[in-house]
């Protein structure tokens, strides 16, 4: 009973009047523009060869924004971590279900293998891809130099991705993560952090960082980076962020 009475106010926020509403003076004034510099077109090309056809019509709307949309996790955590990962200068490294953007860029500046549960449906020269679940990494303990998983970690064992259901799958991850990498090795981790551990079904978890600190024992933190909102900063704020960790194993 609960579930449903969620439903229905689920899809009553979805198709609310004023929600409705928005997005119809929003197309409206698009589409405005477009037929507005489709007739301005025309008339510039009117003694040319460069006339637009109809049948040529390609509508790009609410791309004329007045700033670039950006997504600032995945800009700020990827540039981050392309840095951290370009400086150390590993003659490997292994990439866990992070973006492919990001994972592709690297390939051409290192060699680097990326696990994903799905199949990765494009080749590229440079990137060698390998199949592969978080919660059971086709590597040997204590073999890799370098690993990256951005964003990852919080979405296991939710069915996202296809994943099986496990409230446990966080901390599994991050221990199968940790279980890989070498003595001296380095693993780059990002993942959403809060004031309190919460879950939010099927999409992703919160951590808090002192929950993080648990897990990941007993590798050490080399440098702690936060993203709240559109700013990348150095100091953990309060509420929800992202936390970028580069951590070490330090265990001989």
């Amino acid at each position: 009973m609960k579930e449903t009475l969620w439903m229905l106010r689920y899809w009553r926020r979805q198709f609310a009047p004023q929600r409705l509403l928005g997005r119809w003076c929003r197309d409206i004034a698009a589409w405005r523009r477009f037929w507005g510099a489709y007739y301005r077109y025309q008339q510039l090309a009117s003694n040319s060869d460069k006339q637009p056809l109809l049948e040529h019509l390609y509508p790009c709307l609410g791309d004329d924004s007045l700033e670039t949309p950006i997504e600032p996790i995945y800009f700020y955590q990827d540039t981050w971590a392309f840095e951290k990962i370009f400086n150390q200068k590993p003659n490997q490294h292994i990439d866990v279900g992070s973006h492919h953007k990001f994972v592709a860029f690297l390939s051409k500046v290192m060699p680097v293998i990326m696990v994903d549960i799905r199949p990765l449906p494009l080749p590229l020269d440079t990137l060698t891809f390998k199949q592969g679940s978080i919660l059971d990494l086709p590597f040997a303990d204590g073999s890799i130099e370098s690993l990256s998983s951005l964003c990852v970690v919080e979405h296991i064992g939710l069915g996202r991705y296809g994943d099986l259901l496990d409230p446990n799958g966080t901390e599994k991850a991050i221990s199968e993560l940790k279980r890989v990498i070498k003595p001296n090795g380095h693993l780059y981790l990002s993942l959403p952090i809060d004031d309190e551990n919460r879950t939010f079904f099927n999409a992703h978890r919160t951590l808090t960082e002192e929950y993080i600190e648990k897990l990941i024992f007993p590798f050490s933190f080399l440098e702690k980076t936060y993203i709240y909102g559109k700013q990348l900063c150095l100091r953990k704020k309060v509420g929800f962020g992202i936390g970028l960790y580069h951590l070490k194993n330090t265990v001989s």
